[in-house]
């Protein structure tokens, strides 16, 4: 029987359209539930929408004082039952720019199929955390880990509820393309990627293979 992966994912890819769309099935075997990683921070890319994750350890360095252990948390989503065939796709999503690493990830809900998940399961003001000593218990997970220097990231964390409101429409590919496109090659797989003028002026963002 083909080994099943399980993973969490933490910026663009908690977006359940955007999840699918890079493995390119509705998740409807997937399972998917909330999550929070500890003595982990999230940090902007500079000059992109999406963040990098790493252990406190190694970016506390860009921070001007201890931070508190909330504040050392990650929330994000636990995907189980994934196959080789989604996490090459995501490998590729993904880039050189991370690396995949396995931690403990404290599920905070109970699965459910990725296929009936929509964008309000995500909300963004989401619920106060249990006190993290109430946590549940830890599962095992592949998540990927920011591999670039660190002078490429913002100090300030990164939140969902700010990617939602302003840069998610970038990123979703049921939009129709009317214009430029250019391609990049991410670990030897070329990746169209369009840039549409839309009605407001904004560009939107489309991954095409």
């Amino acid at each position: 029987m083909p080994e099943l992966h399980t993973a969490f994912f933490y910026g663009t890819l908690l977006h359940p359209k955007i999840l699918q769309s890079v493995i390119k099935h509705q998740g409807n075997e997937l399972r998917i539930c909330p999550a929070l990683v500890l003595d982990h921070t999230r940090h902007q890319i500079k000059e992109t929408d999406y963040p990098g994750m790493l252990p406190y350890k190694k970016s506390r360095k860009l921070f001007p004082k201890e931070l508190k252990a909330r504040d050392r948390t990650v929330r994000g989503t636990l995907v189980k039952g994934l196959t080789d065939a989604d996490m090459a796709l995501l490998d590729q999503f993904e880039g050189n720019e991370y690396k995949l690493e396995k931690i403990p990830v404290h599920p905070l809900g109970s699965l459910k199929p990725l296929s009936s998940s929509s964008d309000a399961d995500i909300p963004l003001e989401p619920p106060p955390l249990p006190p993290l000593d109430e946590l549940p218990p830890s599962v095992e997970a592949q998540t990927y880990i920011w591999a670039g220097d660190l002078r490429d990231l913002r100090p300030d964390l990164w939140e969902y509820a700010d990617f939602v409101r302003e840069n998610a429409w970038k990123w979703i590919t049921d939009v129709n393309p009317v214009a430029a496109e250019h391609q990049r090659e991410v670990n030897g797989v070329i990746t169209t990627r369009e840039f549409v003028d839309a009605d407001d002026g904004k560009q939107v963002k489309i991954v095409v293979e």
